[in-house]
């Protein structure tokens, strides 16, 4: 698939979902890394005004679930997250939020995703580590 396939069906599945309501935009892909970004606004703030932390997670792990959607077999298997941790270094009131989900590992079963969440100078803001698994379809 090329960069430009994996950028299409990465922003067609995300529909009518949170990565919509939290207008996350899949803007860079490679063979082994899907990157996003995130406007940080008002509405994935905390109470005293900067990113929330639960905003970065769910920004983390839908690059890291979409990267293994889009690099698995989709017609053979589904994702899902089965663990995520986050180390949150930095706080942004603005701007946007980017994530690259790189592969620790790429196992047939599970894949270990690292997460950078960087700002708009390349400051990180969050690491994540994120495990996937790739459960068959039912035939």
């Amino acid at each position: 698939m090329t960069k430009e396939e994996l950028l299409e069906l990465s922003t067609k599945v995300c529909k009518n979902t949170l990565m919509e309501t939290l207008e996350i935009e899949f803007t860079d892909a490679g063979e082994d890394y899907l990157v996003a970004k995130m406007p940080v606004t008002p509405k994935v703030h905390q109470p005293d005004g900067v990113l929330h932390g639960g905003a970065s997670v769910a920004l983390a792990e839908s690059v890291g679930s979409m990267a293994s959607y889009v690099f698995l077999d989709t017609d053979e298997f589904f994702v899902r997250g089965i663990e995520i941790s986050a180390n949150h270094v930095r706080s942004i009131r603005e701007g946007y939020v980017y994530a690259k989900a790189t592969y620790l590992h790429k196992g047939r079963t599970t894949q270990l995703w690292n997460i950078r969440i960087t700002d708009e100078d390349d400051n990180l803001i969050s690491i994540v580590k994120l495990t996937t698994i790739a459960l068959p379809k039912k035939k």
